[in-house]
């Protein structure tokens, strides 16, 4: 495994699993094999509703809790300082543990500066490691860390080979805050990189899938990927990419896939806005 440091310093590995869409009885299953195959990064989040599953698995797994690096993220109906601060007590209740390494707010709508106040405090009260956002985009990610004091150490956003987020990197490295790439297979694009040419003709040379070399990609630019899947061979497949490195030509080939440089999902989009804040606001 390899890791990248948090501007606390605390280290984050490179590569996790993540259980969006992992139905909560499933969920202690999938999330059990995956700590058996070797992964020590789980990325979980209120709105999953499966944060029991998680916990069980963890609880279950003999594992040493400092050994994982544990992610959950705060939903908009728990947004404010008071519901925030409660809905973190309950993650971890649900979760079984008394810490978490990384929390983030999921959406950037809602009471975010009630909710991060409530962070900064876990993470002062050593309930929390590291904190952060989620689907935050460049003018709301700089907008929101010029008004907080301590800065996102992470922003969750929607990465991979056809949706790269190259255009909010300099202001993630303003801000000193590391990228973590959900869909990093691609989410609507699966096809596009599973089924690539690109990226098999690569993956032929080191022996691996299009899957493997993108995720590769992602690990080698210093954003963190969490794939899921709910099939063990699979989860060891996409954890089996570190024993090959990119030339940088390879890397910069894989640069000309972008399509969508800041998702498929419209995040300003005001119906979007409007169903998150009607629905759960």
């Amino acid at each position: 495994m390899e890791y990248i440091k948090l501007s606390n310093g605390i280290e984050m590995p490179l590569l996790g699993y993540g259980v969006f869409l992992v139905s909560p009885e499933e969920c202690e299953r999938c999330v059990s094999d995956a700590l058996s195959v070797g992964y020590r990064l789980i990325d979980t989040a209120q709105a999953y509703q499966n944060e029991e599953g998680v916990g069980n698995a963890m609880a279950k797994s003999g594992i040493k809790r400092d050994e994982i690096f544990l992610t959950t993220k705060v939903w908009i109906s728990n947004s404010g300082e008071e519901k925030a601060a409660r809905s973190i007590d309950e993650s971890l209740r649900k979760l079984k543990t008394d810490y978490l390494d990384l929390l983030l707010i999921h959406q950037a709508y809602g009471d975010v500066f009630g909710t991060w106040r409530a962070m900064e405090k876990a993470y002062k009260d050593g309930k929390v490691h590291a904190i952060g956002v989620s689907n935050f985009q460049q003018a709301r990610f700089f907008d929101f860390c010029h008004y907080v004091d301590i800065k996102p150490m992470v922003n969750q956003l929607q990465c991979n080979a056809m949706i790269q987020q190259q255009g909010i990197e300099p202001t993630l490295n303003e801000f000193g805050t590391k990228m973590m790439a959900w869909g990093p297979l691609g989410g609507q694009g699966v096809d596009g990189i599973i089924k690539s040419e690109l990226l098999g003709g690569i993956g032929a040379k080191y022996g691996k899938t299009a899957s493997q070399v993108a995720l590769r990609w992602l690990t080698q630019r210093g954003i963190v990927a969490i794939p899921k899947s709910t099939h063990k061979e699979r989860m060891a497949q996409n954890l089996d990419i570190f024993d090959f490195i990119l030339i940088d030509d390879e890397m910069a080939q894989i640069a000309t896939m972008n399509q969508h440089d800041t998702g498929t999902v419209t995040f300003n989009d005001i119906n979007f806005v409007k169903y998150l804040i009607e629905t759960y606001g």
